[in-house]
């Protein structure tokens, strides 16, 4: 947090799977202030009415260390693909399905695997589309919206509006800015779904609602986004060659791009934020596989004793179990993690080894795919601590390692509000 307390010109919320994250941040895209709340636990997480409570706690805790009368602009980010059907009065009707909750009618997503294109990311198991019809037929419902969408009316906004990234996986056409025709035939009434509207830009001036939660008059509510989308531009990440690596439970990229890179077979699509394309995957390999093997207390203790400048020997590919989606896509794919040394600390430094190969393969791929030549790296998630480790990728990557400026979501859609004002306003 910045020393020096100033004027907070934009707020971002951010709705992720463990809580309500909500950041102020200056003209200049410093942090002035930052709240949070933790979800009780996973009843919660889908629960609308837990994402409002903890979004006014967010704007009650910042607003009694700070004031609101200089902000110009709110913006929200939420899980992508979470859906939830509403009332004519925007009252939730039920709880929402959760951006990884298939579909409980399969015949619905077999309808859409027939009639959407074969690059939409609107397809799979887990498909946003799908689970948008199945909530669209329930008894009373108005509109079906994103996670962001919701909050974003509770706050204020006059009618149902989303931003691209956040519609995309609901079949959002990003080439022709619509939802296309072909909705209709997978069970999809388009009146259902809300305006859509690109990342960033600008919706409307503070309602009376917004204003009786201590928004400004002079406040504009902006177009928010995805809470990947965010991450990615909370680490100050925003030129065509730049990646961002998390290190979490699973390894994923996102590589800002000239233009979209679209491969369902290997999980990638692209979303667009204001003046590039951010395309990604997501690998099946990370800290699952580790924590698999080592708990805490052995990781610590054997993190110092890496040797990250003299490689094991091994060719591993570490999964927790089999299946891979990205860099390679096939969900009978074999864990390789034999054979196993003796040395413990030799066999954690070969796993590490082997995810860093898999990471290298990604960026890889996505150049194959019609990418950019990787420029950057800027690293986030619980590996990006472990000094060892980055001597390997760095070594193996072999491109500048940035420093990531945040890695709060609700900072990067924060940073969407300035760039908005900026382009739009």
């Amino acid at each position: 947090m910045s020393t020096e307390r100033k004027p907070a010109i934009a707020l971002g919320i951010d709705l992720g799977t463990s809580g309500v994250r909500a950041a102020l941040l200056s003209r200049d895209g410093n942090l002035v202030d930052i709240a949070s709340y933790p979800f009780s636990g996973a009843a919660a997480a889908r629960s609308p009415a837990s994402w409002w409570s903890g979004t006014k706690s967010c704007l009650a805790e910042l607003a009694a260390r700070n004031t609101f009368a200089s902000l110009e602009g709110v913006a929200v980010d939420g899980t992508s693909g979470t859906v939830v059907a509403i009332d004519p009065r925007g009252k939730p009707i039920g709880d929402a399905m959760m951006y990884n909750e298939p579909c409980p009618d399969h015949t619905i997503v077999e309808r859409i695997d027939m009639e959407a294109p074969a690059d939409s990311p609107a397809r799979g198991a887990t498909s946003a589309l799908a689970r948008a019809v199945y909530l669209s037929r329930q008894p009373g419902v108005h509109a079906i919206v994103h996670q962001a969408d919701w909050i974003l009316m509770s706050l204020g906004l006059a009618s149902a509006t989303s931003d691209e990234n956040n519609a995309l996986k609901t079949g959002y056409d990003l080439a022709a800015e619509c939802w296309p025709d072909w909705l209709e035939a997978c069970g999809m009434d388009i009146a259902f779904l809300p305006v859509v509207k690109r990342a960033g830009s600008p919706l409307s001036m503070t309602t009376e609602m917004g204003r009786a939660l201590g928004l400004p008059p002079n406040c504009r509510y902006f177009a928010g986004t995805t809470d990947g989308c965010a991450s990615f531009l909370a680490t100050g990440a925003s030129t065509v060659g730049d990646g961002v690596t998390a290190l979490g439970s699973t390894l994923v990229l996102k590589l800002a791009c000239a233009r979209p890179i679209n491969a369902a077979g290997f999980g990638i699509y692209s979303h667009r934020i204001l003046d590039f394309w951010l395309a990604g995957g997501a690998s099946n390999s990370g800290g699952t596989v580790i924590r698999k093997f080592f708990d805490d207390d052995q990781l610590k203790s054997m993190t110092p004793k890496l040797r990250p400048d003299v490689s094991t020997g091994f060719s591993y590919y570490p999964l927790a179990t089999q299946g891979e989606r990205f860099p390679v896509s096939d969900p009978s794919y074999p864990p390789r993690l034999a054979p196993r040394p003796a040395d413990d600390v030799t066999f954690f430094q070969a796993i590490l080894e082997g995810i860093t190969s898999i990471e290298k393969s990604g960026y890889d791929r996505l150049a194959e795919l019609g990418g950019p030549k990787l420029l950057s790296v800027r690293t986030v998630g619980g590996g990006a601590t472990n000094p060892a480790w980055t001597r390997m990728r760095q070594s193996t990557l072999a491109v500048p390692f940035c420093k990531a400026r945040s890695a709060e979501a609700s900072v990067g859609t924060a940073s969407l509000v300035l760039a908005g004002k900026d382009r739009w306003l």
